[in-house]
């Protein structure tokens, strides 16, 4: 599962990790990767999202912050109940002379997964076009999918900011496959969660030797 959780904050504008986590354990999922949490921000009452959705789903985490604001660090993660070791995590690269953009990293995890070694990497992109494509080609590049360590089954999933039909998407597509495309029978389904979702810009992308039994979008409280 990929989600995008928004620092907790529901669109009743109340924040609740346990709801979060409530929403996750719907649907039993193996792995996690959870994009804008909260760690020790006054904004949201200075707890460790990350460690508390973790405990409730009793799950073992990695948290990458990409912001640090004070006491508080604000960033991405996964979570799973199978063993995981981390590989690396890192900001990834912004535009020049655009110090102003939120910093957006990639949180790459190697997960043990009933005798199967999984690569894991979990991402959000920028919000500016030429941002995404620069990250986009480091995300492809020799320190990510093209490292050797980098071996199949490989899962690439997260928050891109960008449509299925977008160049980002496509470039991504240049080594991996879509998995809400790759299911038959399946529509794919949007993601960007309001009142009325209408736009698919969370992905799940995996390379040919995984097998896409099922997909399901989850449904916010």
């Amino acid at each position: 599962m990929t989600y995008n959780i928004h620092s907790c904050i529901g669109m009743d504008g109340k924040i609740s990790p346990e709801r979060i986590a409530r929403v996750i354990a719907r649907y039993s999922p193996d792995i996690v990767a959870l994009q804008k949490l909260d760690v020790g921000r006054a904004r949201t009452g200075r707890v460790d999202q990350s460690d508390l959705i973790a405990q409730h789903l009793q799950m073992d985490y990695h948290f990458l912050p990409t912001i640090r604001v004070r006491k508080g660090r604000y960033g991405n993660a996964v979570l799973t109940h199978f063993p995981m070791r981390p590989v690396r995590a890192d900001k990834l690269p912004g535009l020049p002379g655009k110090p102003q953009l939120e910093p957006r990293g990639g949180l790459w995890v190697a997960i043990e997964a009933d005798g199967t070694k999984i690569q894991f990497i979990n991402i959000h992109l920028g919000l500016k076009l030429n941002e995404r494509r620069v990250q986009a080609e480091a995300l492809v590049g020799s320190g990510w999918l093209s490292h050797p360590d980098c071996r199949k089954p490989t899962i690439l999933c997260g928050d891109f900011n960008a449509l299925p039909c977008s160049s980002i998407c496509r470039r991504f597509r240049t080594l991996l496959l879509d998995a809400q495309v790759e299911l038959a029978n399946h529509r794919p389904k949007k993601t960007l969660f309001g009142r009325f979702p209408f736009a698919r810009i969370d992905h799940v992308f995996i390379d040919s030797s995984i097998e896409v039994i099922g997909i399901e979008v989850p449904n916010t409280e």
